[in-house]
Order: C-alpha cells, then structure tokens, then sequence
C-alpha cells in the first residue's frame, strides 16, 4: 500500500506545478518521499483503514441473534400425598429488527466517516509540506545571514590588516587600529551567531524530515510579483483548503447523526421463535414473540442532543471558513508587500553598497575617516542582509500562496486521482 502510494506521487509530481517554476527548493520526488514516510501522514493513513472498518461495523448494525435457553423443575401435588417433579426446558432464538430508513442513514454515516478520514490524510500531507516550506526557508535565510556575515569578516579582515599597515608607516592613529579591532570582533560574534542558527535550522530538517538532502544553497532567485486579486487568491484557496472541508464534513456528519437520533425515538423491535418442553416431555410448546421497548425521556434528549450539535458544527464551519477567508487575504497582502519591499531593500542595497565604496576610496586617498568608513561598510552589510532575507522571504510567501492553493506539491491530490 505504501509503495504504491508513492509511485503515485513520484509519478504525479512532475505537474504538481502546473508548470510553475520553483527554484531554491528541494526536488518535488524528494519531498514525496519524505512527506509519505513521516508518522504523522502513517498515522492518517491508518485512520483511514479505522473507519474503513467502522463503515463496515454501521453497515452490518449491532442487529445479532440471540439464543435463550433455559431448564427448570416443576413440583405437583395434584395427588394427595403423592409429590411429582418433572423436568422442563424451554429454547428460544430472538433479533432486533432495523426500521426502515435507519440503515441509509448508517451506511451514510459510514461512508462520510471514510471520506473525513480521506481529507484528514490529505490535509496532513498539507500542513506536512507547510512545516517542510516553512523549516527549508527558515534554513535557507540562515544560510544567507552566515554568508553575509562571512563576507563581511572578511572585508573587516582586510581593513584590519591596511589599518595596521598604516599605522606602522605612521598614517593612522592607535585609536583607528582598536576600532577595526573593534569592528572584527563585533562581525566575527554576529557570525558566531549566525552559524549557530544555521546548524538548529539544519539539525531541525533532518530530524523532522529524514531523507531530505541538505545541498549548498545556490545562487537565490529573484522573485516575481504576485499576479491576480485578492479575491482570486483568497477564492482558491477556500476551495482548496482541507480545513474547511474538514469543517463541511463535521457539519455533514452531525446533521446525518441527528436524522440518525431521530429515527431512534421510534425503537426497534425485537422478533423471536421458542420452543419448549412440559412435564417431561408430555408437552411441547411452540410459538412466535415481538418485543418493543417504550421510548422514553432518554432517547428524546439524545435526539435532541444530535440537533444541537449539528446546529453548533455547522456555526464552526461558518467560522472556520471566516477564519480562512482571513489568513488567505493577509497572507496575499503579505506576499504582494513583500515582493515591494524586496524591490526596495535591493535599491538601498545598492546604494549603500556603492556609498561604501566611494567611502572606502576617499579613505584611501586621506579625505575620510575610518570612523566615516566603518559606519559605511556597516550600513551596506545590514542593507545587503536585509535585500537576501527579503528576498527569501518573498519567495517563500509566494510558495505558500501556491501551496495553499494546490499549485505546489499538491500530493493528497494526486493520491485521490490514482484512487
């Protein structure tokens, strides 16, 4: 079972994309693998097979034969002084009866408890392949601060080593010399640190995810801009979302479970055949019974109890959907925002990339100071960290939006397909 599922994904995730491109993420094969092999999506699967079994249960109905079999001893003294005993046995074979429209109901119930439990594997895959999106970029921004900051302890390095080249042929002060001491360190403690991130964030892949191969980053893409209205997006995801489908399910569920209460105000019966034996076997009896039971105040209630939850299962779909509706427009807003403000930190980047250098020249040459260029260099490394993180961080909203819309990685999609 397992490896036919995912033959299914390694067959279909080629157009999981529907042609979108994906750089900076893992191979789609990849993340099938080891999406299929996490416990949680194991665990969804198995659920699947439970109320495979439970449909069956509701189907056949707790409807079994019953046999009685009883003895006794009859006394007479219908001749003074004289006491008879006979021994008497009586056998009897009884089953409930389904009403009619009791049993629709219960295959209902049985198979809506199928598909819930189809939709709760395919929205494991889901928030599986969020958490995998979300760790593989917090990964990758790791890795570009520990870049970044590498960079710039390098360059820090080599003015370190000018600053004390001039000092010794007497053009810089011993205060110039402490402050790119200074100024080393202080980037050599923000790399320690960044490395430090970027081995959790990996160590956090591999553990959550096994098998998920961890390359060099490549070159980070630039991203493109979010096409399409709020609308667009904020529609597709709601039609796509196992949440609310989730949600439709209970609703489902609960109102077929009320109509199920109801019929049971009205009980069912009992039919039987029996046979017995009298004074030794000089009589046998045999006969047919019905057995009703009187409903009572406790079947009204659970019936009344079914009506009121389905009501209050159908308010939290209506909240749920109000809820996505909502994380969808602010995760639009958010992809769409940061796409400009990527645009914008790469303009500033640059800017301060070239300030940096004309400071860096004017040092050179004796107009500035190496206060006037610390601070540069500065500003141009904090800008240049803030265009790749803002750059990753438009891409990875951007996955989400096609994530959450089925455009990526859409895995449960395509199990349901070979189905």
């Amino acid at each position: 079972m397992k490896r036919t599922i995912f033959s299914l994904l390694l067959g279909l995730a080629g157009t999981a994309m529907g042609g979108e491109s994906t750089p900076n993420l893992p191979a789609a094969d990849i993340v099938g693998r080891v999406l299929l092999d996490s416990p949680s999506i194991q665990a969804a699967a198995s659920q699947g097979r439970v109320e495979e079994a439970n449909r069956t249960r509701l189907e056949a109905g707790q409807y079994e034969w019953n046999i009685r079999l009883g003895g006794q001893q009859r006394r007479s003294n219908q001749t003074p002084g004289i006491e008879e005993r006979y021994k008497q046995w009586n056998l009897a074979i009884e089953r409930p009866l389904r009403l009619p429209g009791k049993s629709s109901l219960d295959n209902e119930l049985g198979a809506t408890g199928v598909t819930q439990a189809e939709t709760a594997h395919g929205d494991a895959l889901h928030e599986n392949s969020r958490g995998l999106l979300k760790s593989w970029f917090t990964w990758l921004k790791e890795n570009a601060a520990a870049e970044q900051w590498a960079k710039q302890v390098a360059s820090l390095e080599k003015q370190g080593k000018s600053v004390r080249r001039r000092q010794q042929l007497g053009d810089a002060s011993r205060l110039e010399s402490i402050q790119a001491e200074a100024a080393l360190a202080q980037a050599q403690a923000q790399l320690t640190h960044a490395k430090a991130r970027l081995q959790g964030a990996g160590e956090d892949l591999r553990r959550r995810y096994p098998g998920l191969p961890l390359p060099a980053p490549g070159e980070i893409a630039a991203p493109v801009p979010i096409e399409g209205t709020e609308a667009d997006w904020v529609n597709a995801i709601l039609e796509h979302s196992h949440e609310l489908e989730l949600a439709r399910g209970d609703t489902r569920h609960a109102q077929i479970l009320a109509g199920r209460s109801s019929h049971d105000r009205i009980p069912d019966p009992s039919i039987g055949l029996h046979v017995s034996q009298e004074r030794a076997g000089e009589g046998t009896i045999v006969g047919a019974y019905i057995s009703i039971p009187l409903s009572g105040d406790a079947r009204r209630a659970a019936s009344d109890a079914a009506l009121a939850q389905a009501t209050a299962t159908s308010y939290r779909e209506a909240a749920t959907r109000q809820k996505i509706a909502a994380e969808s427009a602010v995760l639009y807003h958010s992809a769409s925002a940061a796409f400009a403000a990527w645009q914008t930190s790469r303009t500033a980047a640059e800017q301060l990339g070239r300030a940096a250098e004309m400071t860096a020249r004017a040092y050179q040459l004796g107009e500035g100071t190496l206060n006037d260029l610390l601070a540069a260099n500065r500003l141009a490394n904090e800008a240049a960290l803030s265009m790749h993180l803002g750059q990753l961080e438009a891409l990875e909203l951007r996955y989400r939006l096609l994530l959450d819309t089925h455009r990526l990685w859409a895995f449960d999609e395509e199990k349901q397909a070979g189905n």
